[in-house]
């Protein structure tokens, strides 16, 4: 078995790789990180280091790549404030 075959997604930097675990969760998905220590101790993002994988349950893994695949395509875009509201303030 291939160590990331359960990665669905690289990042730079925890606040992005942040970000995907919320979206995950809230689809019921859980997921976890694996990646470079550097990122941690000094913050590093910069090419390659810093990299984040975010790896689900294997049996996830074509559920959060749709859903990932969704939300990059604008799918699961929140509606803006005022098509919230129904109009301006």
């Amino acid at each position: 078995m291939k160590k990331d075959e359960n990665c669905v997604r690289k990042v730079n930097g925890d606040i992005e790789a942040q970000q995907i675990k919320a979206f995950l969760a809230a689809h019921g998905i859980p997921c976890e990180f694996r990646g470079e220590a550097l990122r941690m101790t000094h913050g590093l993002t910069l090419d390659g280091l810093g990299v984040v994988r975010i790896c689900v349950p294997h049996s996830m893994v074509d559920e959060a790549r749709t859903l990932l695949s969704r939300a990059d395509a604008g799918e699961m875009k929140l509606p803006d404030h005022a098509e919230i509201d129904g109009g301006d303030e």
